[in-house]
């Protein structure tokens, strides 16, 4: 590994999966710290140092501890900006890339949680995110326009959104309407999507067996 290398805490099947995304996009050299959230190895003094919150994702980079999405995405498009995934500072798109990595972490997930789990956001001026209808027609005015967020400009907050738009879709946070379906496909089109997903899937099922090998009789 080089001097450069990002060292990226990861679980499969969790929001760990587009961080690895992004890394293979990006070409970044990295090392993966798997953890087995079945055999609650994200509560491990060692992990709880670097992430209090015992959750994934984490990188180390340089020795900088990162965590949270909104943070890791457009800290290694910026870290590894040979691929274009961000918009430079002065870039007239910069401002907009920004708002809608904000937008997903601020608004956009805490409504699709609170929705599934029947909860109303009230009073409205509490509220991060208006109302549930209001936040999926501003995406989905936002993803009409197409094919990407920012018309053809591809960037990491594409892999940010299109990976958490597919599970939710999929576990029926949200309607697959034609916009978000074209988006959704788009992205898991992609040959790093199927790469990360790949390596995912027997990651997991390494993890199972040895959470079944390690349950008492």
């Amino acid at each position: 590994m080089t001097n450069d290398a990002v060292t990226l805490y990861h679980a499969p099947r969790t929001r760990s999966s587009g961080v690895r995304i992004l890394l293979d996009e990006l070409n970044a050299p990295h090392e993966l710290k798997i953890l087995n959230l079945k055999l609650r190895e994200q509560f491990s003094p060692d992990y709880l140092a670097l992430n209090p919150l015992g959750k994934v994702p984490t990188i180390v980079h340089k020795g900088a501890v990162v965590t949270e999405q909104t943070a890791i995405y457009p800290y290694l498009a910026d870290a590894f900006p040979q691929k274009g995934l961000a918009p430079a500072i002065g870039d007239a798109l910069r401002g907009p890339y920004l708002r809608w990595i904000a937008i997903y972490g601020a608004a956009f997930e805490p409504a699709m949680i609170d929705h599934a789990q029947k909860r109303v956001s009230e009073p409205r001026a509490m509220s991060p995110y208006g109302s549930y209808e209001e936040i999926v027609g501003l995406v989905r005015g936002q993803l009409a326009e197409g094919p990407y967020l920012f018309g053809e400009r591809f960037t990491a907050a594409d892999l940010l959104w299109g990976t958490a738009l597919r599970w939710m879709v999929v576990f029926g946070l949200i309607e697959s309407t034609p916009e978000i379906a074209a988006y959704v496909e788009r992205i898991a089109g992609r040959d790093s999507v199927h790469r990360i997903g790949k390596s995912d899937h027997e990651i997991a099922e390494a993890q199972e067996a040895a959470f079944a090998a390690a349950k008492p009789d």
